[in-house]
């Protein structure tokens, strides 16, 4: 008997629904329109979510694979449909998050020739990848399709751009079920070699004053009980990157706080106090470490890493534990001894009492203005407790790193290595469908929101119960608190004169209130998060206003300010 055929884009969403693939996030156009009629034809197994930019569309393939822990998918047109996919691109390779992003094509006969809405995306998006291809033939369609999922999920997760040309899409073929298990030269899963755990643990076991730093890496690897159990045998204080917060729960009472630029004032000045140095899951990034050459130097580094390449990329490791962190912390904690560090802890707890002073502006301030950390404050005392914080790009995003309190796995989004504002909201959105019964709470500032604001059309389409609090400030934060520091107050273009943004939540039928006193602040969240549809509150904070602490750009992490 004759094998049924399929056309190229039939094929491809079949290798969708191989893949298990629920949602798809994208925006349809000429070159990708095959796939576009696929999909309504299979629109009872696979749900498209209709975006109203391509920008929105990876973010928000970016927010439902962070919170799911699954390869978000994302769908453009050719020509400027891919190329608006780029930042996205960018940010999840940085940030190490598994998404597969489908473009059209202009027909092959067509490449080369500047065809309408053609655009080489694949020398484009090749530094932005971890992987790419460009799909000619129908046949190259199941292998690709399986091999870019393998490599996306694999490993050190991060985004897989496929192009596929619009002939390709319209041939015939047969459909095989084929599961991609292994490519060629791609070894995502090194093995971990014993003798290093040895002396990792050697170095663990005499240590007087360790510290552990923990990053996303160990969210990636569902490995959270693993480096708790780990930590809690060795009674080690753990701080946390940008992207680590939500692996341990913020009270632990091992937990002293964040890394880096904005970071706690305790982990900061002891990173430099410390004598093994215990970095799982993280890159050493610019942020945290301050200047390189003045960053723990008096410490033996021990550093567990899936990716070699990381391994003294930037701070030398005298241990490298290369491998999977599920696989290698669970070694390391059976040759480390149950140890009690109570002394190097008890000198955490004073270092912190340091920053009460900011801490209690922050959170309880006497003046009239309102401060972005008292509404965090009373976001932790009515959101759930597995709620999901999405934040932009920002003041606000450091002052939540710092309050907000972190409970439960996965429950925050934000863009780290990137940096990129508009980030907040379609993240938001494909958090939303990544957790459909978690609460999604997206945090954005004025300047943040208007870059992607046009969003508010797909919660509205999608009827999305997103909580969003918008912290005004009619400024553009961050750079206007470097202007004030570093650049002797001359504030360029950083003020900002803002739209009537409740009437943009009501243009969008969305609930909004805007908030200017704190005696009006509590009773609005508390009525924000008791409704079951999407609202905008807008709180207008104080507009003169810099986060501390504050570690200058090219300072040490001990020569963190507090004023």
């Amino acid at each position: 008997m004759q094998e049924k055929t399929y056309i190229g884009s039939d094929i491809l969403v079949k290798e969708l629904l191989a893949e298990k693939v629920e949602y798809i996030f994208g925006y349809p156009g000429g070159a990708i329109m095959p796939v576009y009629d696929a999909l309504y034809r299979y629109s009872d197994h696979i749900h498209h979510i209709l975006t109203r930019h391509e920008q929105g569309a990876i973010h928000a393939a970016q927010g439902y694979a962070r919170v799911s822990g699954k390869v978000g998918v994302c769908v453009s047109t050719s020509g400027p449909g891919a190329t608006n996919l780029i930042t996205g691109l960018a940010d999840a390779l940085i940030d190490s998050t598994p998404i597969v992003c489908i473009t059209g094509q202009v027909p092959s006969n067509l490449l080369g020739t500047d065809a309408f809405q053609e655009i080489d995306v694949i020398d484009i998006s090749l530094p932005v990848t971890k992987w790419n291809a460009q799909i000619t033939r129908v046949c190259d369609i199941t292998y690709i399709i399986r091999k870019a999922f393998y490599i996306a999920r694999s490993g050190r997760p991060g985004p897989v751009l496929i192009d596929i040309t619009k002939d390709a899409q319209l041939q015939k073929d047969i459909f095989q079920k084929t599961i991609c298990q292994e490519v060629s030269n791609f070894h995502p899963y090194p093995q971990v070699h014993e003798n290093n755990i040895k002396t990792a643990a050697a170095l663990i076991n005499s240590a007087k004053k360790p510290l552990a730093l923990v990053g996303q890496g160990v969210t990636l690897a569902n490995a959270e009980e693993e480096f708790k159990a780990f930590v809690e045998k060795a009674d080690i204080p753990v701080a946390s990157t940008l992207l680590g917060l939500d692996v341990m729960d913020s009270v632990h009472p091992l937990f002293v706080g964040m890394l880096g630029m904005h970071g706690s004032y305790a982990p900061n000045i002891l990173t430099n106090q410390c004598d093994v140095l215990i970095a799982v899951g993280m890159r050493f990034d610019d942020r945290v470490t301050g200047d390189v050459n003045r960053y723990a130097r008096q410490a033996k580094v021990i550093h567990l890493e899936i990716e070699a390449c990381e391994i003294g990329k930037n701070i030398f490791s005298h241990v490298p534990v290369l491998g999977d962190c599920k696989e290698s912390l669970p070694l390391l904690t059976e040759k480390i001894r149950k140890a009690a560090h109570k002394g190097w802890l008890a000198h955490f707890r004073i270092m912190q009492r340091k920053e009460e002073k900011i801490i209690q502006e922050d959170l309880n301030p006497e003046k009239d203005d309102l401060t972005m950390g008292e509404v965090i404050k009373w976001i932790n005392q009515y959101k759930d407790k597995d709620a999901v914080l999405v934040t932009d790009v920002g003041q606000h995003q450091m002052i939540a790193s710092r309050y907000f309190n972190f409970s439960s796995r996965k429950s925050q989004i934000t863009s780290g290595g990137l940096g990129t504002m508009g980030f907040s909201l379609p993240a938001a959105i494909g958090a939303q469908f990544g957790a459909r019964d978690r609460q999604i709470i997206c945090l954005v500032g004025d300047g943040g929101l208007q870059m992607t604001l046009q969003e508010f059309g797909t919660i509205l389409q999608d009827q999305l119960p997103i909580k969003i609090v918008l912290l005004n400030n009619n400024i553009l934060g961050m750079v206007h608190q470097w202007q004030d520091l570093f650049f002797e107050k001359r504030y360029s273009s950083t003020e900002l004169l803002n739209p009537d943004f409740m009437q943009l939540a009501k243009a969008y039928d969305m609930q909004g209130r805007k908030i200017t006193r704190r005696e009006d602040l509590q009773k609005a969240l508390k009525e924000m998060f008791e409704l079951k549809k999407a609202c905008l509150l807008e709180v207008v904070v104080k507009k003169q206003y810099n986060v501390f602490p504050m570690i200058p750009s090219g300072a040490a992490v001990d020569e963190v300010r507090l004023a």
